[in-house]
């Protein structure tokens, strides 16, 4: 399996504002709201002096006021970047795992009190920004982000007693369901809701073409990484930032 596509359909289905292509280099803005929205993805050969292209990068990211930020996979051009951000004192961030599931086995869910949307709406963002502790002022931005997802998407809240308890968002491109912006109420965690939503939005992914998963998932998030395990998706690779100081 070419793991590549993995980074193309993560870059394809979280989209930013904008975008700027620079000699093989994808840089991406996003006024700041996420740094897979706001980063350097540098996935194509480079053919610019290094050292002036990196400078030129910090320039567009500090003339509108954001840390420069380098997204670094083990697909990155060239493939000593890593080491050469390192030495002009890039530190390394938000280590994280990509991980991947075959749907032909997945478990059917068993609490089906869920609401699917085809497209993104103001009572979904809301939820989703109450349960993740989102700032208001990324609310436009976040609403802009996901509008602006052209392939086929599930936005799914997940209810108990009423109450929206769990909220995520599904992607399916190329026969891969994408998972983003999975999250839990911190009251109603460690019982079961984070589960079911997956397995309702897989389920979902399936029914509509999908035979594989991907996601990403912080190595920090011990709890996460137990549910995704749990579920059956493993890694594959890793992928880290890379994060400078404004200039």
């Amino acid at each position: 399996m070419n793991y590549k596509i993995i980074e193309e359909l993560s870059m394809n289905n979280w989209q930013p504002l904008s975008t700027l292509l620079y000699d093989g280099w994808v840089l991406r803005f996003s006024n700041g709201y996420t740094k897979r929205a706001n980063s350097v993805n540098p996935i194509h050969y480079s053919t610019y002096d290094l050292n002036q292209k990196i400078e030129e990068c910090e320039k567009f990211y500090s003339n509108i006021d954001l840390h420069t930020i380098f997204k670094i996979t083990p697909f990155v051009k060239p493939e000593n970047l890593d080491d050469i951000l390192e030495e002009k004192a890039f530190s390394l961030i938000d280590s994280t795992s990509v991980q991947v599931i075959d749907l032909e086995g997945i478990i059917e869910p068993t609490l089906h009190s869920v609401k699917l949307d085809a497209n993104i709406n103001v009572e979904w963002i809301n939820d989703f920004c109450r349960l993740n502790y989102v700032n208001e002022n990324n609310k436009d931005n976040m609403l802009q982000m996901l509008s602006n997802i052209v392939t086929q998407k599930c936005f799914i809240s997940l209810y108990y007693q009423g109450d929206v308890v769990a909220c995520g968002l599904g992607v399916i491109e190329r026969e891969y369901i994408g998972l983003y912006d999975i999250v839990t109420d911190i009251n109603f965690r460690n019982k079961g809701f984070g589960e079911q939503l997956i397995l309702n939005l897989l389920k979902w992914g399936k029914e509509n073409g999908a035979k594989y998963s991907y996601l990403a998932v912080l190595l920090n998030n011990s709890p996460a990484l137990r549910l995704y395990s749990k579920i059956g998706y493993s890694e594959i690779y890793k992928y880290w930032y890379r994060v400078k100081e404004k200039v």
